[in-house]
């Protein structure tokens, strides 16, 4: 593992963790954390190095997410978006379009996120019911996205919709700004991941411009296939691992630092430490698994696709059963939420039904083991 993750830990601990507790108790996004990201140029981590950024991959990608997650799910969760629709953008864009706003995400001026999601297509986001069509000179974009990370907050969004000039879908980069978008802020009381801001997007007549069209008309899906679904699903279980390996380093500590009367300690009680070996196993494992399939993209194995899925599967199972665990070792004070082993419990649950849930990804992956289309 190169140096990466470790700074990315240490600027995580002095520029993330001090707002995590408010993002989750206020329901708040995390704007600090990102003025952070920006200042140091992290939005600019996929951005081309011809457009001024770093021209990392999917490997330091998960990395960077993962360092992010061992303090904060939320903020790992929309960092992790605003990267998939950078690359989509830089693997797809038009030389125009790439050299109008590839530029501003790498000097840390613009931030991006993914309004995918559809209340009548579910966990199915590659399939939506908002629609694109002329109207005389003009495209109008027309729909109501239901889930939104970074809603507001972001200053483009990366939108499926059908394509109005060949079969399929188009993909669009569409400014917050523009005449007929509004957000339904009160709309989103997560159980987790409380300050992901992740609520409806209406556009309503929106005017949009074919410059602003990522790709060829009709390839959206492709670009879905081959830019956004591997970088989302190894990002999410970067997201987890994280929550995972956080909630090991938490209950832990917690459990050196509870002494008894005996001045004898939590940890050395024989169960105690059995269970401990097991969080330690199971968070540690999903980190590395995680990496491992990161890097098998790279290297085009074959079973990369396969890889990909079952790491964000593994992590999503695994950071349940940490936490789980971990709540049962800290006792009446993790119930008493006087850990923060409650919120990364509630954190690790949004794994299970973020598109695509874990249920759709473990048909995926029966279908990819196999060498059949998973779409």
């Amino acid at each position: 593992m190169s140096n990466l993750y470790n700074e990315m830990l240490e600027f995580a601990k002095e520029n993330i963790a001090p707002y995590t507790n408010a993002v989750d108790s206020e329901a708040k996004f995390p704007k600090e954390s990102f003025e952070a990201i920006k200042n140091k140029k992290l939005t600019a981590l996929l951005v081309p190095k011809e457009y001024g950024g770093m021209g990392l991959g999917i490997y330091e990608h998960t990395q960077t997410i993962l360092a992010f997650a061992n303090y904060c799910a939320t903020t790992a969760l929309c960092y992790m978006m605003h990267n998939v629709a950078t690359n989509t953008l830089a693997t797809y864009g038009s030389d125009e379009l790439k050299k109008e706003i590839l530029p501003k995400i790498a000097n840390g001026e613009v931030m991006l996120a993914l309004a995918y999601s559809e209340s009548g297509t579910g966990t199915h986001f590659y399939i939506p019911e908002i629609k694109v069509e002329k109207d005389e000179d003009s495209l109008k974009m027309n729909g109501r996205k239901s889930f939104v990370t970074s809603a507001q907050y972001a200053d483009y969004y990366l939108i499926d919709a059908n394509s109005v000039e060949a079969d399929g879908l188009d993909n669009w980069i569409v400014s917050k700004d523009l005449a007929g978008i509004t957000f339904e802020h009160s709309a989103w009381n997560g159980l987790g991941m409380r300050g992901n801001a992740s609520c409806p997007m209406h556009l309503k007549d929106v005017k949009i411009d074919s410059f602003y069209r990522i790709g060829d008309a009709g390839t959206g899906l492709e670009q879905i296939m081959n830019s956004v679904g591997p970088f989302f699903i190894i990002g999410l279980a970067a997201v987890y691992s994280g929550v995972a390996l956080n909630a090991c380093n938490t209950i832990t500590e917690y459990s050196m630092s509870r002494k008894y009367s005996d001045d004898s300690s939590l940890c050395n009680i024989p169960t105690v430490q059995n269970h401990l070996a097991d969080i330690y196993t199971k968070a540690t494992s999903a980190k590395f698994f995680t990496l491992s399939a990161a890097k098998s993209v790279i290297e085009a194995d074959p079973a990369a696709l396969a890889n990909v899925i079952a790491a964000r599967l593994n992590a999503s199972e695994l950071a349940v059963d940490v936490c789980t665990k971990a709540m049962k070792i800290g006792g009446g004070t993790a119930y008493a939420k006087r850990l923060t082993i409650e919120r990364l419990l509630r954190d690790s649950l949004a794994a299970q039904v973020m598109a695509p849930s874990t249920d759709v990804l473990t048909t995926w992956l029966g279908k990819a083991i196999t060498n059949q289309d998973i779409i």
